[in-house]
């Protein structure tokens, strides 16, 4: 074998020099552009983004927290290069509010037609109905994780979009008035749409006439200790290629600890919505706590405990990363 090789040397350098280089050079050329550049996605800025929107309190419709909050977040979009679109609408709530409602879209290279969709909600619940303490009941939630923790890693994304974008335009929406369902103490109907006001609304209206996607990413509740996201029921019926795409590049980066690759129950959540009425294929990264004593969404959901206290780097990091290099590997 070694004189084989040998051979084949010899053989190359009594080429000419130019055709040998020539072959390198386009090799080489191929190769580079082969290659996709994944930004490193920084955990530290998305916890720092989940403080800003916990600083200013519950971020309930009609209050004046949640308006300063709104306006944080479309000023951060658009400093970090998007075009930024805001949708206000009078949402009538279970049980007879009107709802100040507002959704946040920042658009990335909005004349592609390919396009992917990354949304989030960035309200926070107006009761604490899940305490263990029925004193806590009428509290409203800080909403550390169950609101603020997919904005902040979606504004992560968007900052690192805006240094090198990827191939496909990109929608990032933070959607409102997700978390207003009927409390467990309410005495009335429980319905599932009353629940997900803003992407319902989003869904029948989007922001671009006729605007599709090649598929979307709910981000809910992803800044959670030791959280674990399996793949949601309703992500498997419309988007089943998606959750295949989605676990697998988790379980190439090392983190199938976090991305268990099994499928578990499902989520009344936004993505439900953006798929049966915007017919969007989108998936749900939410957590399911095995371990939790008392909901499988964590001990701390919609409760006066979902504080910065229970907001962890490390799924952050896990969540994001996976997402960056979903994103960036679509051509």
């Amino acid at each position: 074998m070694k004189k084989y090789i040998t051979l084949a040397f010899m053989a190359c350098m009594l080429l000419t020099t130019t055709s040998c280089k020539t072959g390198n050079s386009n090799k080489a050329n191929d190769t580079a552009e082969n290659m996709i550049t994944v930004p490193e996605f920084n955990a530290d800025n998305a916890y720092q983004y989940i403080q800003a929107q916990v600083d200013f309190g519950p971020r309930v419709p009609n209050t004046k927290e949640h308006v300063a909050c709104g306006e944080y977040l479309a000023q951060k979009l658009e400093e970090y290069g998007a075009k930024v679109t805001n949708q206000y609408a009078d949402l009538l709530a279970f049980n007879g509010t009107i709802l100040k409602a507002r959704n946040i879209i920042g658009s990335y290279n909005p004349e592609n037609k390919k396009r992917i969709l990354l949304f989030a909600h960035w309200d926070s619940r107006p009761w604490s109905d899940a305490d263990l303490d029925e004193k806590n009941h009428h509290t409203p939630v800080l909403g550390a994780n169950d609101g603020a923790s997919g904005v902040g890693v979606l504004l992560e994304i968007a900052r690192l979009i805006n240094q090198e974008a990827p191939a496909l335009g990109i929608d990032i929406i933070f959607f409102d008035a997700e978390d207003y369902g009927a409390p467990r103490f309410h005495k009335g109907d429980h319905k599932d749409e009353y629940w997900c006001l803003g992407s319902q609304y989003w869904s029948r209206n989007p922001h671009v006439e006729g605007y599709n996607a090649r598929f979307g990413i709910l981000l809910d509740m992803v800044g959670g200790k030791d959280a674990t996201f399996y793949r949601e029921l309703y992500s498997e019926k419309y988007a089943r290629s998606v959750n295949k795409k989605v676990w697998k590049k988790a379980k190439e980066l090392g983190y199938s600890n976090i991305f268990v690759n099994e499928e578990n129950g499902g989520a009344i959540d936004d993505h439900l919505f953006v798929n049966e009425i915007a017919g969007i294929p989108s998936i749900d990264i939410v957590p399911y706590m095995a371990d939790a004593k008392h909901n499988s969404f964590g001990d701390f959901w919609h409760t006066i405990n979902d504080d910065m206290s229970g907001i962890d780097k490390k799924t952050l990091q896990a969540v994001g990363q996976t997402v960056l290099a979903v994103i960036y590997n679509e051509k």
